[in-house]
């Protein structure tokens, strides 16, 4: 994965249970270089109450549309945890590369990542239309 240039911003609800599913995975013997990646993202990022989460802001269990940066056709991709994780379905692990990509970015900003393949791709979200903060749950 390559690392965005721009500031995160995740719920500390989002950071705690991100940082224990981590820390579970450690303690199973399965760290991976994406689980690597993606503990270095949320120390990075800054961490707010979920009352205080900006509405343009991929949290946890936000539904957002993206398309490729370079223009194409947008689709609908949910940011869930990896036991709803079904990219069939368009609902995508915080574990895996576009995942963690994703993670905190706000709507215009590209997420880019390498691929299993070692291909860079990018996608750019271009609206959030579903963000459990922004609805009033703050538990999601």
């Amino acid at each position: 994965m390559t690392t965005n240039d721009f500031n995160r911003t995740i719920t500390d609800l989002d950071h705690v249970r991100i940082f224990n599913l981590l820390r579970r995975q450690a303690a199973d013997g399965a760290v991976s270089a994406q689980a690597e990646t993606l503990s270095e993202v949320i120390d990075a990022a800054e961490v707010v109450r979920p009352q205080e989460i900006g509405g343009d802001i991929v949290t946890m269990y936000s539904k957002l549309r993206v398309a490729d940066p370079a223009g194409g056709d947008e689709r609908s991709i949910s940011l869930v945890y990896p036991p709803d994780a079904n990219a069939a379905q368009g609902l995508i692990s915080v574990l895996s590369p576009l995942g963690t990509a994703l993670l905190g970015l706000r709507v215009g900003e590209v997420a880019s990542w390498r691929g299993v393949d070692g291909k860079e791709t990018a996608l750019q979200v271009r609206a959030i239309e579903f963000q459990p903060e922004a609805s009033g749950d703050y538990t999601a």
